[in-house]
């Protein structure tokens, strides 16, 4: 397998921590299906892992807490033939998953105030529109 599969930086995911299940595939698919298990399970122990600093676990393990049982993430790949491309594609969907729980929050956004002249222009529009559906009342056309 072609890896180390890199969360950010120079960060990776630790080839030793990654749990693999396979099984067979739901679905049609003839007789390889019936005997091949092509399936993949992939599980991280985010709660216990070293491989990440401690601050991006903490974000992920807070970001990631409804996918989570007992600290463990897993993945499942199924869409493949082989089991070969289905564990590339598990690991690579991890790594994605990782990156984006354990990305630094976006900076906050800073409230802009309206230039007065702005809103006067609004508000001088407004005004010169009600003027002009005043204008089409119909009780002077008698």
């Amino acid at each position: 397998m072609p890896g180390p599969y890199v969360i950010r930086g120079s960060v990776s995911l630790p080839e030793a921590e990654l749990m693999w299940r396979f099984s067979r595939s739901s679905g049609p698919g003839g007789q390889h299906v019936n005997t091949s298990d092509s399936q993949v399970e992939l599980r991280f122990d985010l709660a216990r892992t070293q491989a990440l600093p401690p601050v991006w676990r903490e974000r992920a393990l807070e970001r990631l807490a409804g996918r989570l049982v007992d600290g463990v993430v897993s993945v499942r790949s199924s869409e493949h033939r082989s089991q070969w491309r289905n564990r590339e594609a598990a690991a690579v969907r991890l790594a994605a998953l990782l990156a984006e729980a354990t990305a630094p929050p976006p900076r906050p956004r800073r409230p802009t105030r309206i230039p007065r002249g702005i809103n006067e222009r609004r508000l001088r529009e407004k005004k010169q529109r009600g003027e002009t559906k005043r204008g089409r009342n119909g009780r002077d056309w008698g």
